[in-house]
């Protein structure tokens, strides 16, 4: 809902996707819920030596400063104060990798709840990031968070798409480098994906053979939809982009968004796969 001062037209309304920077309000907001979803989740003491702080705090300095633990401030206020400064002075892709680190490592419903938590805050300061799958992604729709998010964990569910659950990590992994994206080997990994699930459904050894032959499997699937993703196979295997094979020109460069549609694409295509077999009573494990 806006507020009184957007409605009548005092203040600008909205704002713009935060794509490679930070403004105050998100990095304001991402602060508080580092305080509220995990400091305050910790016990409190002021000598260091004698809280669950310490720990937390030896993994920060060894692990994401990379800085010698015996620098750690003696008080935890002090100690606070200093993640503090880090914070607030920190690169925007550098105050993602520390939301990113202090959710590793967390655990159980205290994670799920810092995620969601910093979810809130990312969706409501438009950011262009959301957590999916533990790791803060360029996914701005909630839409297309839910897609892949749903993808991640039909994949976790069936011992038999173990493969494809680790292609479409690596797919989102090669997207979400804030510093230096992947996007030809994310497009690989997500084409892989369904890959690694068409061949489990059809038993066939390769990914053209596997989409031809999933109606022998008992999967009908409309023609018109199966000649785009024969086509999205075979975009991936022109030697124009050197997705799937040695790059023996100078290729065509992909992009995030192209990155980011395969992704979403073939996370949706895999629901899709997955939602059919188990009307069929295929079993995938």
């Amino acid at each position: 809902m806006s507020s009184f001062s957007e409605r009548q037209g005092i203040t600008p309304e909205g704002k713009q996707l935060q794509l490679e920077y930070i403004d105050d309000e998100l990095r304001n907001g991402l602060w508080n819920v580092f305080l509220i979803d995990f400091i305050d989740t910790l016990d409190v003491h002021l000598d260091l030596r004698k809280s669950e702080f310490k720990k937390f705090a030896e993994l920060l300095w060894h692990h994401h400063f990379k800085a010698p633990i015996d620098e750690i401030p003696y008080y935890q206020t002090d100690a606070i104060q200093h993640i503090r400064n880090y914070f607030f002075r920190a690169e925007w892709y550098e105050v993602y990798n520390f939301i990113e680190f202090i959710s590793s490592i967390m655990s159980g419903n205290l994670r799920e709840s810092f995620m969601s938590s910093a979810n809130d805050i990312l969706k409501r300061e438009f950011s262009g990031y959301l957590f999916i799958n533990d790791i803060i992604a360029p996914i701005s729709n909630e839409l297309e968070s839910a897609e892949i998010t749903e993808a991640f964990n039909n994949t976790k569910s069936f011992t038999s798409l173990d493969g494809a659950n680790i292609h479409l990590s690596k797919a989102l992994d090669f997207i979400s480098d804030k510093k230096n994206p992947n996007y030809r080997n994310s497009i690989k990994e997500s084409i892989q994906a369904i890959e690694a699930t068409c061949r489990i459904i059809t038993g066939e050894n390769t990914l053209g053979k596997a989409l031809k032959n999933l109606e022998n499997s008992g999967i009908d699937i409309n023609n018109q939809l199966k000649a785009g993703f024969e086509k999205i196979y075979a975009y991936s295997n022109d030697k124009d982009t050197g997705i799937r094979h040695a790059i023996v020109i100078s290729p065509k460069e992909p992009d995030f968004a192209d990155a980011k549609y395969m992704l979403i694409s073939c996370s949706s295509f895999i629901n899709y796969l997955i939602l059919k077999a188990s009307d069929k009573g295929l079993k995938l494990n």
